[in-house]
């Protein structure tokens, strides 16, 4: 399994595990204040756990936004010297265009 493929996983089996948790917590039948104190005790006890693997999982994940902001950028460049390209090309066939009927 690719580097990828196993961050996007484990993404996504701790999304589950806190998505369960929520639901289990608000769908329990005891009173809000309590649910609330139990969901937040969760939550705290799970990033405890977790906290290397969320603080690896922000870190690729604000690497992944930057790679993306640069590609996307060159790739922006790249188009825009296109668009650039062609309308110099247009303008030099104009130009000839108009030198051949000049007489």
């Amino acid at each position: 399994m690719s580097k990828n493929k196993t961050f996007a996983f484990g993404m996504g089996l701790l999304a589950g595990v806190v998505g369960g948790i929520i639901a289990g917590v608000l769908y329990a039948p005891k009173p809000g204040e309590e649910s609330r104190r139990q969901l937040k005790d969760a939550a705290c006890e799970l990033y405890e756990k977790h906290s290397p693997e969320i603080k690896e999982a922000k870190k690729q994940a604000l690497e992944n936004i930057d790679l993306m902001k640069y590609k996307l950028e060159r790739q922006f460049r790249k188009f825009n010297n296109m668009v650039k390209s062609n309308k110099l090309q247009k303008a030099k066939e104009l130009e000839e265009a108009d030198d051949s009927f000049d007489y």
